[in-house]
């Protein structure tokens, strides 16, 4: 979960704007919530985490940290290890292709 001004279509900051670039050019698979669409959530946050600063990265519920630190783990090559990878679309559509014997692609619903 990356908690980031703006939105990953639409950053409002340089580092929320790079942490996203950083994340996509590994194809991380990742939600986020924009900080300026609820205050308590925002002070909240900075006192749970005792991170001040946004963007957080935070990774099966732990804090990684904010820009520096993940600069820090993609410069290393461990930011792929800690990380969670988004599906390949070749491997999505291998599952989705082998789910059943026969398999239809169809645009509606097959009951109608």
């Amino acid at each position: 979960m990356l908690f980031m001004k703006g939105s990953p279509k639409e950053p409002r900051c340089g580092f929320s704007r790079q942490m996203v670039q950083i994340l996509q050019r590994h194809g991380v698979a990742f939600s986020s919530f924009d900080i300026f669409s609820d205050e308590e959530v925002r002070q909240g946050l900075k006192a749970f985490s005792n991170w001040p600063t946004y963007p957080q990265l935070y990774v099966r519920g732990e804090l990684i940290g904010g820009l520096d630190i993940v600069k820090e783990l993609e410069a290393s090559g461990e930011l792929d290890t800690i990380c969670p990878k988004g599906q390949k679309l070749e491997d999505r559509l291998k599952s989705l292709i082998n789910k059943a014997p026969v398999m239809l692609f169809m645009k509606g619903n097959k009951q109608v």
